[in-house]
């Protein structure tokens, strides 16, 4: 896989390209924006993402999808979850009949569907070349090339295997599964208790507190994912646990951010024009409600987020529920 498309340039897409530019790959950016694509192929730099920094020369870029995709041996797409249906489905053409490596993390609200769901369908692409990539990747930290480990999950495990080999970067390590559900529900779900996680801290409580949080947010995480077909120990691992570590814990996190500025006496529109990029917690709270109340799974924090970020509910008075259920079996 020697030439790839990058569908997105945010911050995540862009770094993408350099972890592959760095993997020995030629690198197409998709841009929605020409202004962007122009930047990136003429300068090597997204400043309206990612500030000053030099992008590898193999990374260039486009502001028309059909010029990115032509010749590709892979994709990785990076468009938000809520905008990707509409994005694809604006295309001329489906996406070509290679590895799709889906680098989003949500849900969609509306249909319920996780993003490698949409990326078949609007994208008229087999379920089959469709993959996922999760673990702790905290964008800024990999662009300044920090070493990390992600997942990647496809339904075959040559073509995981594949993949994988293909994105390892000197500070990326790779680790293949075939549990695409489990990957993308821990993917997506981390975000929606990273946001209950930071408006705790934001409200002024401490480490005891962040723990639980965490530990009974992985909880509701693995019943969701194991109730959809996902494997239990993918939950215990980067695409999980370690995921959701870094997101609940870490400044660089959008989702964690906003929950702080929540926590803090901000409204939620306030809260995100302070994050001043997309969290994706905040819209796939509620598909990931729908989708517990409709598998029967109980998920007492994501519905606490719910209602602070759909219902106007106040955040302390959320916490105090959460903090008061009932005694129960852990």
């Amino acid at each position: 896989m020697t030439r790839w498309a990058v569908l997105g340039a945010g911050a995540w897409g862009t770094t993408f390209a350099q972890v592959l530019a760095d993997s020995d790959a030629q690198v197409t950016v998709w841009a929605r924006r020409e202004e962007i694509a122009d930047r990136i192929a003429a300068e090597h730099r997204n400043p309206d993402y990612l500030g000053d920094h030099e992008l590898p020369r193999s990374v260039t870029a486009t502001s028309r999808p059909e010029e990115a995709l032509e010749g590709a041996d892979a994709v990785a797409v990076a468009v938000p979850a809520q905008q990707l249906r509409a994005t694809l489905g604006s295309f001329t053409s489906p996406l070509p009949a290679v590895p799709q490596l889906s680098l989003v993390k949500g849900i969609e609200r509306g249909t319920d569907a996780r993003v490698s769901e949409i990326i078949a369908e609007a994208g008229r692409v087999d379920p089959a070349l469709v993959g996922v990539l999760s673990g702790p990747n905290l964008s800024a930290e990999i662009l300044q090339r920090r070493p990390c480990g992600s997942v990647i999950a496809f339904p075959d495990a040559a073509r995981a295997a594949a993949v994988a080999e293909a994105c390892a970067a000197p500070y990326l390590r790779t680790y293949t599964s075939t549990d695409v559900t489990g990957v993308e529900i821990a993917g997506a779900v981390k975000n929606v208790i990273a946001i209950a996680v930071g408006a705790a801290t934001g409200l002024g409580h401490g480490h005891n507190t962040t723990a639980s949080l965490i530990t009974r947010g992985l909880a509701e995480i693995t019943r969701l994912g194991v109730a959809l077909g996902g494997h239990r120990e993918t939950f215990a691992g980067l695409a999980g646990m370690g995921d959701l570590v870094a997101t609940c814990s870490s400044p660089l996190s959008r989702n964690h951010r906003l929950g702080l500025a929540l926590g803090q006496g901000l409204d939620v529109e306030a809260a995100a024009e302070r994050v001043g990029s997309t969290a994706e917690g905040v819209a796939t709270a509620r598909a990931v409600a729908s989708l517990a109340e409709r598998l029967g799974v109980d998920m007492p924090i994501t519905r606490s987020v719910v209602a602070v970020v759909d219902d106007g509910a106040r955040i302390d008075q959320v916490t105090a529920a959460l903090l008061s259920r009932s005694v129960r079996p852990e």
